[in-house]
């Protein structure tokens, strides 16, 4: 889900600007922090407000190159950070990175993916403007 996530903020950032991301951010972390086991608690909430904020911060300036370039570079950033915080604050070991990181990437590239054919169909893959 973090995938999916990553990129849905993305979407988020994009049409409706910071103010509405950050807040997903935020509302996000909220959510995880209520539905998280309680053994997982902390690293699950700090891993998806780390890795979302770290995916706004690296969309934000990317943006202007167009929406499947930002996602994707934001969104391996924010899964990659996910992973690394998630598995080491929740078990203290890497020893699953790798594969954490492969399937939060498909996600990635699957979602990016349906919402680029989604948009062409719908006819409104041509240039919009951007809020901030």
């Amino acid at each position: 889900m973090v995938g999916l996530a990553l990129v849905l903020r993305d979407l988020v950032h994009r049409d409706l600007g910071a103010y509405w991301a950050l807040s997903a951010i935020l509302l996000g972390s909220l959510i995880s922090a209520i539905f998280s086991p309680q053994a997982l608690l902390i690293a699950s909430t700090t891993a998806f407000l780390l890795s979302e904020l770290s995916d706004f911060a690296v969309f934000a300036p990317l943006r202007r190159r167009g929406f499947v370039v930002a996602a994707l570079v934001s969104s391996t950033v924010g899964l990659i950070v996910d992973s690394l915080v998630f598995l080491w604050l929740a078990f203290g070991s890497l020893d699953y990175l790798a594969g954490q990181v492969l399937g939060k990437l498909y996600m990635v590239l699957v979602t990016i993916l349906i919402i680029v054919i989604w948009e062409r169909r719908r006819g409104i893959w041509a240039k919009r403007p951007t809020p901030l």
